[in-house]
């Protein structure tokens, strides 16, 4: 318990306040190495027990209350990776997501499309109604579009013309304020 009390003391060491580094019978012993020598072992100086006990208390709900601010802080499990690569280390030029680019059409209009999550897992136990609407496309909202335009370079915010383009109607939208 006081090893593991010591290793986390002496991660979030530099969060401590200076006023409060010094204070307790515990740091006062880990500060000074005051050590009395009796024959050819050492042993560290003793406080009463009292004064450890309550320092050691002190020193533990004190940590507690630092752990408790500093956990959302800390990274969980799974984060978000948006790598954008803003310069490029052969040309010097920002590069496009590749996965925003495999899984989103971007429409002339400015809006992005992308199918609906889901639509190729486990189909064999959807019902046909669902399968359906797994496969119709989803419009992204305003703040998706803008952060998706922001992930993609020029080239793909560009007006594009194929043939046979089956989103030809959807490209221009009427009315419609992105």
């Amino acid at each position: 318990m006081a090893a593991a009390l010591r290793r986390v003391s002496g991660l979030l060491r530099p969060l401590i306040p200076l006023s409060q580094r010094g204070q307790g019978c515990a740091t006062q012993l880990a500060s000074r190495f005051s050590t009395l020598t009796l024959g050819h072992t050492q042993r560290p100086a003793i406080c009463s027990a009292v004064q450890l006990s309550s320092a050691f208390h002190t020193h533990l709900t004190w940590t507690h209350s630092i752990l408790k601010n500093v956990t959302p802080l800390l990274p969980s499990t799974v984060q978000p990776a948006r790598t954008l690569t803003y310069i490029s280390l052969r040309k010097g030029k920002r590069k496009s997501v590749k996965s925003v680019v495999k899984r989103f059409l971007r429409l002339h209009c400015g809006l992005w499309i992308r199918k609906k999550a889901g639509y190729k897992k486990k189909l064999w136990k959807k019902k046909p109604a669902r399968k359906q609407r797994l496969r119709q496309h989803v419009f992204c909202n305003r703040t998706q579009s803008k952060l998706l335009d922001k992930m993609t370079t020029p080239f793909w915010r560009r007006r594009n013309w194929f043939a046979n383009d089956p989103y030809q109607k959807y490209h221009d939208r009427t009315n419609l304020q992105v």
